[in-house]
């Protein structure tokens, strides 16, 4: 992980935040790792990014890690989205609790296994945590059941599967398993 910066997106960071997701959405695990397709993301105007990238600066709702290199280069991303108790929820109907929700996690493959990952969890976390409105509950993620190197990954980190399965919104013949990670006491 030498050399690499953890931090939070800025607005003007839009055409990086757009790379980075194109870079992502080129993986050969997209499929099974992403609700997007290379296609509809490649067809989003710069408009759309500037957007992105400007809630994301701002961490009312949304917040995007990055983690940065010492030439401005990105290798990686996770984005923590903020859900209200009694509000829609993307899979099943309502979110029970107010919590966090990490979407979009993405590290450059060559960057993979060096700690990377690990650093813009706790980035994640850390921020969640801190929040003092709303106060989160947990953090939670869905991991595709095919994507078996992630599951161990947040596993390892400290995500505990719910038991809570849902059917994939792209494919609902596939499987999305819910892990959360529980606010410390």
């Amino acid at each position: 992980m030498n050399g690499y910066v953890i931090r939070g997106v800025r607005a003007e960071d839009w055409a990086k935040v757009k790379e980075l997701r194109i870079a992502a959405l080129r993986d050969p695990v997209a499929p099974v790792a992403f609700l997007q397709s290379l296609e509809e993301v490649e067809g989003l105007s710069d408009g759309f990014w500037q957007d992105r990238a400007g809630g994301a600066a701002l961490g009312g709702r949304v917040r995007q890690f990055v983690a940065e290199g010492a030439g401005g280069e990105w290798v990686g991303t996770v984005t923590v989205l903020i859900e209200e108790a009694g509000t829609a929820d993307l899979f099943d109907g309502e979110i029970e609790q107010t919590q966090g929700h990490l979407v979009g996690v993405f590290v450059r493959p060559e960057q993979r296994g060096t700690g990377l990952t690990e650093a813009l969890f706790d980035a994640a976390l850390e921020w969640s945590w801190a929040l003092e409105e709303p106060v989160l509950a947990r953090v939670r993620l869905f991991v595709h059941e095919e994507n078996g190197r992630a599951a161990a990954f947040y596993r390892r980190f400290g995500f505990v599967p719910s038991g809570k399965v849902v059917p994939m919104p792209t494919d609902p013949s596939a499987k999305e398993l819910e892990y959360v990670f529980p606010r410390p006491v």
